[in-house]
């Protein structure tokens, strides 16, 4: 049995790990001043912060074309026996949804999608766990229940430099009159029901990083060993500090130092940084 691991461009992962591991990215569109990008592709994360630092215009982003998708696993499916795409929670992006309408499409092999209800460090943690499992020979079915088991023991938690980005697109799971009394704060996001919600509301960025890593001990009581990805837009050093500093106090958890690319730093902003993490 032949599985391949197909997923979006948010996950984040070099481009040695995605031929290390054979992984397939549709990308997601990025467009600024009347240009499409393709992120990742035709976009770097460098070339985002460019070209957002030189112009007043506002990114939007887009899920990619129902097309891309047939194309891709039309072409895969000559090859494989299976599909099994992983994409970006479907509660911030229509990416899943696009996916998954495209998989009706096809007839020349069976394909599977999962909606890993996150996106960035933990979806690459899916992604990665679900191609090492495919290349042992693991079935799709096989492969969607440990993604589902590792799913019971995920957190993720944000902290956001500055909400307006969220509030001008949409992504924040709070009424308007709620988002007046945050803009001055910082509070610790997280997902709930696939989408951005607050999880709590603290006054300073180092007050939210010490509340996350008595969440993360809490984790570490429950599961022992974890694996963790401390995600950054545009601040690598201070996700770096926060990483090694918790790697002292954590022995047992595996972390990863990973970036937000152009369509999550599209809504999200620059200085966001974040914690995931999930059981071994």
């Amino acid at each position: 049995m032949k599985t391949a691991i197909v997923t979006d461009s948010t996950v984040y992962l070099p481009l040695e790990e995605l031929k290390q591991y054979n992984i397939h990215v549709v990308p997601i569109n990025v467009h600024f001043n009347h240009a499409t990008f393709e992120e990742e592709l035709t976009l770097s994360v460098e070339q985002f912060y460019e070209i957002v630092h030189t112009t007043k215009e506002f990114p939007k982003t887009s899920q990619p074309s129902i097309g891309k998708f047939v194309e891709l696993y039309e072409r895969l499916g000559k090859e494989y026996d299976e599909i099994l795409a992983i994409h970006i929670s479907s509660g911030v992006s229509g990416t899943y949804d696009c996916s998954l309408q495209a998989a009706q499409l096809v007839d020349n092999v069976k394909i599977s999608v999962f909606d890993s209800e996150v996106a960035a460090g933990p979806l690459a943690s899916y992604v990665i766990e679900a191609a090492k499992l495919a290349a042992n020979g693991a079935s799709a079915k096989q492969i969607l229940e440990r993604l589902e088991d590792l799913k019971k023991s995920l957190d993720a938690y944000f902290i956001v430099d500055d909400l307006i980005h969220l509030q001008r697109s949409g992504r924040l799971s709070v009424t308007s009159s709620v988002i007046g009394s945050l803009l001055q704060i910082k509070p610790i996001l997280h997902i709930k029901d696939k989408k951005i919600a607050v999880f709590e509301k603290v006054r300073t960025k180092r007050k939210a990083v010490l509340r996350v890593r008595g969440l993360l001990q809490q984790a570490v009581e429950t599961y022992g060993e974890l694996q963790a990805v401390i995600m950054h837009a545009n601040c690598e050093q201070q996700g770096r500090t926060w990483m090694e500093k918790l790697q002292t106090t954590f022995p047992t958890v595996h972390f990863k130092l990973a970036y937000f690319g152009p369509s999550l730093v599209t809504h999200m902003g620059e200085g966001t940084l974040a914690i995931s993490w999930m059981k071994k």
